[in-house]
């Protein structure tokens, strides 16, 4: 057990200092602070001793060189079981600090401000924090090194219960404190690494990524497959920070298909959106709807492929009401995410044990989000697909025009399409998918098995590719079973051709000038 009798506290972040200097004074430790640290304690009441004091040296260069002397790195390195150690102290008149308390300057966020300089952001390059850090978390035997304003309730607590702290807290505090500093020096080789002002879309030169595993699944994709979850160190954390309200621990797949229902929900977010409501299986959509309420939209969605729905993820823009509770209730799904739930829509699907309910904010990409798929020896990385769409920019080659009935089905579509797997043909009316071929070799076979699978009727749908048509025989399958208009990106070298076969049918295409694989 580690006795506190002397503390250094050196804070940029204020957060809950008064408590701990106070906290500290109570229990009759002597306080060493720094600058504005000092300052604010003297002003809140608590005895302090400058640094100054210590070392008999000014803070020089603007406050760069305080805390970057023997009498105080003695304090913290001496490892106090060694009598050279504490002899050495004695000789030279150095206090031994037992307690560490620092935290670093806001350089990350420096860094990214859109009006930072470069010199401005130098000066965010924290020199005694993360050294004093360092020091103390290395002679961790002998010193308590805090990082993180929330672990000061738990050494105050500990100090007035048991006198002291013990090896295993300063363990703890000591792979806290490393970890911090890594994340710190982490980016300011990123900065340096990247340029000072590198553009907001750039993919970075390099790339380090700090990883935190916040869930163990039973396994991965198959039970012989050991799996776990991460969670970004310093991000929103995992679907931007969701709660599971209910439900069966969640597994890999339902993970990477919950994932999928998010984002394509995303696309029907905005302001001027009906309540929607997506089935996903295996990755790929089974159903997409949207209504007047909730209850039409899952209605909808799930008359697209009743079959595949079975086991499915589900996710809602909306908040989920006790109508659509009960009438989800009927099908066996594994996973609902929504941003919230309604009182009574928690008392219907509770009785439904095993359903996973999920509590998350909406998919919202940001400019330069990026992603990484694992290869052999190493990664890919690319720009997230969050590409604006406007109908209104697409062009039309076709003698047939779309009305505006045509364009708002196409826009659905369209939507629907850029979260299918490639090859992707995606089959709607204005409120409903009708037909999915999804995640084929051939263009033609995925427009075949978008009609095979329809449950409704054809006459007067359209239909969304996600890249061009090399062949006319897709339009020729798609018109023959009576779809009226197709949007797709266009860019083939044959696109006269498909053109003249959309001309040929009568039906109105639109180029988007954007195409939408999905591997």
């Amino acid at each position: 057990m580690l006795p506190v009798r002397r503390a250094l506290v050196s804070v940029f972040d204020k957060t809950g200092l008064e408590d701990l200097g106070s906290g500290l004074a109570k229990l009759g430790v002597e306080i060493i602070s720094t600058g504005g640290t000092a300052r604010q304690l003297a002003e809140g009441g608590v005895p302090v001793t400058a640094v100054s004091e210590i070392t008999g040296h000014p803070e020089i260069l603007h406050g760069r060189v305080k805390s970057l002397h023997p009498r105080i790195f003695g304090g913290i390195l001496a490892d106090r079981r060694r009598s050279e150690h504490r002899d050495e102290l004695e000789e030279h008149e150095i206090p031994p600090i037992d307690l560490v308390a620092v935290n670093l300057y806001p350089f990350a966020d420096a860094a990214a401000a859109p009006d930072a300089s470069v010199d401005d952001t130098v000066e965010m390059i924290d020199i005694g924090g993360p050294s004093m850090v360092r020091a103390a978390a290395k002679n961790f035997a002998n010193v308590a090194v805090v990082v993180d304003p929330s672990d000061y309730a738990v050494v105050l607590a500990a100090l007035e219960s048991e006198g002291g702290l013990s090896d295993e807290v300063r363990r703890g505090l000591a792979l806290k404190a490393f970890r911090h500093t890594r994340s710190y020096d982490t980016a300011i080789a990123d900065w340096l690494a990247n340029g000072a002002a590198p553009a907001p879309d750039a993919l970075p030169g390099t790339a380090r990524l700090e990883l935190e595993r916040v869930l163990q699944p039973r396994y991965g994709e198959n039970p012989h497959q050991a799996a776990a979850v991460y969670r970004q160190v310093g991000g929103g954390g995992v679907f931007g920070g969701f709660r599971q309200l209910q439900g069966k621990e969640l597994s890999w797949n339902n993970l990477l298909d919950a994932d999928a229902a998010r984002k394509l929900s995303a696309l029907f977010d905005g302001p001027d959106e009906d309540p929607t409501v997506v089935i996903v299986k295996h990755n790929n959509p089974c159903g997409v709807g949207r209504g007047g309420t909730l209850v039409e939209a899952y209605e909808r969605a799930l008359a697209c492929d009743p079959v595949s729905a079975f086991g499915s993820i589900i996710a809602v823009n909306r908040p989920v009401d006790g109508a659509l509770a009960e009438a989800m209730a009927k099908l066996f799904v594994e996973v609902v995410t929504a941003p919230a739930y309604e009182p009574a829509a928690l008392e219907r699907l509770g009785r439904k044990k095993n359903l996973r309910l999920l509590e998350c904010p909406a998919f919202s990409p940001v400019p330069g989000q990026w992603e990484l798929r694992a290869i052999e020896g190493g990664f890919l990385g690319q720009q997230i697909d969050a590409a604006p769409e406007d109908p209104a920019g697409w062009s039309c080659p076709t003698r047939a025009q779309p009305d505006a009935a045509q364009l708002r089905a196409l826009d659905f579509a369209w939507k629907v399409c850029r979260a299918t797997k490639s090859n992707a043909i995606v089959v709607t009316n204005e409120h409903q998918t009708v037909g999915i071929g999804a995640g084929q070799m051939s263009r033609v076979d995925s427009c075949r098995i978008a009609l095979d699978k329809a449950q409704l009727d054809l006459a007067g749908t359209v239909a969304a590719s996600d890249a061009f048509f090399p062949f006319r025989d897709g339009v020729d399958t798609l018109a023959a079973a009576g779809v009226t208009a197709i949007a797709q990106p266009g860019g083939s070298v044959r696109d006269d051709e498909i053109v003249a076969a959309a001309d040929e049918h009568g039906i109105a295409m639109v180029l988007t000038g954007r195409r939408h694989f999905k591997h």
